[in-house]
């Protein structure tokens, strides 16, 4: 794609400069860059396409006007995942940045290069940063994988769903046939109708076809659901063996952290930061002679879903844990109070395996 020209520098100050910061506003076809000198002087902004041309040719401007310290990029695990890509072959530093607040945006306006912009002054003031996740890895391979499951279980729960919602309003005899059976029951039964197709303006015969249609459905989602636990399990045992040996973690939620995690774990600075990253860290909300923590509501959810199921599963089965929560309650904490605590210490427990993954093989680097 041809790149547009926003603005130029003059040759003053390409002369003149030596340490630039980058900054880049990703989009599905175009990438818009912008440069700020180290005093955070606005030098240029120019839009490239979003292809490999078009990646090459942003990392030759940015680098014309001097020496290129650091690159902060908007969206790098969508829109910008093929530009940072591009540039940590060429081995080019760059930042994960935030979308601007609320207040800069209405402050400033809401443009391409006023977001690029932004962007830059980030990276150059490390404002709401973050190391970008590598993209080349074995757990990016289990992204994807991931990403097909949890589609097909969504589908699948949405096709049972409306099995049950159809049953509601269907009509009597048929209604009263199917409203008793349990999930299996239902769907055996819902797959074995026999509607006749000739009669399908009968809402009864109607109702037979769309129960059939979703039963059928249901089913192949489930084969494409075991065809995926497959593959998944085996490649989430080859990455982390010493994660999945621990109690209450299997595939599933093994699967979840090691994305949360990324390939390059050594982005996660301590067990905290990891924490902070599932939103099980409680957050400060002290003031005055007020002191207390509220619940955390950031995070990747998903990761805080995964830390969830461990711990229900050692609160029923881990003899430790139910003694721990024993001993809560009656301190006078609720239930809910005690998965807090407890998906921070499984963070906390969890977060060394995570980040040395690469190294269980050697006895000298296991916590």
């Amino acid at each position: 794609m041809t790149t547009i020209a926003r603005q130029t520098p003059s040759s003053q100050d390409r002369s003149t400069v030596t340490e630039v910061t980058g900054g880049v506003d990703t989009h599905l076809d175009t990438h818009t860059a912008a440069v700020v000198d180290a005093a955070g002087r606005m030098l240029g902004h120019r839009t490239f396409g979003a292809d490999p041309v078009g990646y090459r040719q942003l990392l030759a401007w940015l680098e014309s006007f001097g020496t290129l310290l650091l690159v902060g990029i908007e969206g790098t695990g969508a829109y910008g995942a093929g530009l940072a890509r591009h540039l940590a072959t060429k081995g080019v530093a760059m930042v994960e940045v935030d979308r601007p607040d609320r207040k800069a945006r209405r402050l400033a306006g809401k443009s391409d290069p006023v977001d690029a912009e932004a962007a830059a002054r980030a990276a150059l003031g490390r404002v709401r940063i973050g190391v970008p996740k590598a993209r080349d890895g074995r757990v990016e391979a289990l992204r994807n994988l991931r990403v097909a499951r949890r589609s097909a279980v969504d589908q699948r729960a949405n096709c049972q769903r409306r099995i049950k919602t159809l049953i509601v309003t269907a009509p009597e005899p048929l209604r009263q046939q199917l409203r008793g059976l349990g999930n299996t029951a239902l769907l055996t039964t819902c797959i074995a109708l026999r509607p006749d197709t000739s009669r399908v303006a009968e809402p009864t015969q109607a109702t037979k076809v769309a129960l059939r249609s979703l039963a059928r459905r249901h089913a192949a989602l489930s084969a494409e659901l075991a065809d995926l636990d497959a593959l998944i399990a085996p490649l989430v045992a080859a990455i982390n063996p010493d994660l999945i040996a621990l109690h209450g973690v299997g595939p599933d939620t093994a699967g979840q952290l090691l994305i949360t995690a990324g390939d390059n774990t050594d982005r996660l600075r301590s067990e905290g930061a990891f924490a902070m990253l599932c939103g099980v860290a409680p957050i400060p909300a002290s003031s005055g002679k007020t002191h207390r923590h509220r619940l955390n509501r950031g995070g990747d959810r998903q990761a805080n879903a995964a830390l969830y199921r461990a711990v229900i599963c050692r609160m029923r089965w881990d003899p430790r844990t139910r003694a721990y929560v024993q001993r809560r309650t009656a301190e006078g904490l609720s239930t809910k109070d005690i998965i807090r605590c407890l998906k921070r210490y499984v963070a906390r427990e969890l977060s060394p395996l995570l980040t040395q993954r690469d190294n269980h093989h050697n006895p000298e680097t296991k916590t």
